[in-house]
């Protein structure tokens, strides 16, 4: 009986963990412009900071605003920082 109930909760624990890794494989990483290799401020950027012209064209191309430090740490992981 005890051999049973120790295997139902092996059995209960890894169907929880192994859900929990599929889930979070499947999982999709946002895409998002990469603007870090644009000078600031510059035409190129719009005459807009980074994260500001990131929010700018996130907003452009699929009707989402970031908010300044979403788009700020975007630009950070980009540059690689």
């Amino acid at each position: 009986m005890r051999g049973l109930v120790v295997t139902f909760v092996g059995l209960v624990a890894f169907s929880a963990l192994s859900t929990g890794v599929a889930f979070a494989a499947a999982t999709p990483k946002i895409l998002y412009p990469e603007v870090a290799n644009f000078t600031p401020f510059s035409p190129q950027a719009n005459y807009m900071s980074l994260p500001g012209y990131l929010r700018y064209l996130s907003y452009e191309r699929g009707g989402h605003w970031l908010t300044y430090k979403e788009a700020a740490q975007v630009v950070q992981e980009e540059r690689g920082l």
